[in-house]
């Protein structure tokens, strides 16, 4: 391409993946010097936070965002997978407190300038499938009425199915399904979707962006070993290039391909597009990231000005 990529996207990263909190004080400093390592860089013009759960740190975090210039994603998966908090639960008392802690992040992320929240559906079962289904719409409906109200959106993340998080939504068809429900009553919702999380659901990135091409509203680009058996096998979002995994260079320059090919470079409406990359044990953090921009930059590089 002619043009940089921050033409068409806001690039960004996922602080709590490309600086894990189990790594605070090993292989590099705290929370604040992995947020400054990221607002200094201006290849970043996005980045996602998550719960901040001491008071003082968030009033800091906040003033430092508001200097930054960038776009503010707030990601609360972590809110239901460090807790075990289900928001399709089909016991009701379940599913009110996952609820609850997701209306809790819409606070947070209202506090911090981001424009909205993404979640994910949580574990489900064959033999209630559709009961979950239904509890997953009531969650979902709730978190969008009251984001409406502050003037946010609520963007549902697909994930694997049967691998690893083993979530409900889950394959492209049924998030399609889910999506198109949700936005009869709630314009203010889409979905994330992640390059990392296409292996783990079986598909491709042609598949999945065509079958839910009205619905995406946020991008993640990422790293997956399917191959059971090897290291970091399931969602643990290696390196681009990591042994036995799924995607590297040319797999994110189809991801590019398809994304231009179904409208999704738009220069008035950048899209965020962030970095789902985490180091393994006894990687270093710093050059994982740059393992990821050098990928992205090759990739870009290679996609031509083509008339589609």
């Amino acid at each position: 391409m002619k043009e940089n990529i921050e033409a068409y996207f806001q690039v960004g990263t996922i602080l709590w993946m490309s600086y894990p909190p189990a790594m605070y004080g090993q292989s590099f400093g705290s929370y604040e010097d992995s947020l400054l390592k990221v607002l200094r860089d201006d290849f970043f013009s996005c980045i996602e936070l998550t719960q901040i759960k001491d008071d003082k740190l968030r009033e800091r975090v906040k003033h430092l965002l508001s200097q930054s210039h960038m776009k503010v994603c707030y990601g609360a998966q972590p809110r239901l997978l460090s807790t075990g908090l289900n928001p399709n639960d089909i016991d009701e008392e379940g599913r009110k407190r996952a609820e609850e802690t997701l209306l809790e992040g819409i606070d947070e992320a209202a506090y911090l300038g981001a424009e909205g929240i993404a979640f994910l559906a949580g574990k489900w079962q064959e033999e209630t499938k559709e009961q979950a289904y239904g509890q997953l719409l009531k969650t979902t409906v709730h978190l969008c009425e009251y984001a409406k109200s502050k003037g946010m959106y609520v963007n549902l993340e697909v994930f694997d199915y049967d691998c690893d998080k083993a979530a409900l939504i889950g394959p492209a068809p049924l998030a399609a399904r889910f999506a198109a429900d949700v936005r009869t009553k709630c314009p203010n919702f889409g979905l994330l979707v992640d390059l990392s999380h296409f292996p783990t659901t079986y598909e491709t990135s042609r598949f999945v962006i065509q079958t839910l091409r009205p619905y995406i509203t946020h991008l993640h680009i990422g790293n997956a070993v399917m191959q059971p058996g090897c290291d970091a096998y399931g969602d643990k979002h290696p390196r681009f290039g990591y042994p036995n995994s799924a995607n590297d260079t040319m797999e994110l320059l189809d991801f590019f391909r398809v994304l231009r090919q179904e409208g999704f470079f738009r220069k008035e409406e950048p899209m965020a597009l962030s970095m789902e990359v985490s180091p393994r044990p006894e990687e270093d953090a710093d050059i994982v990231l740059a393992n990821t921009k050098r990928v992205l930059r090759r990739a870009w590089a290679l996609l031509e000005d083509e008339k589609d």
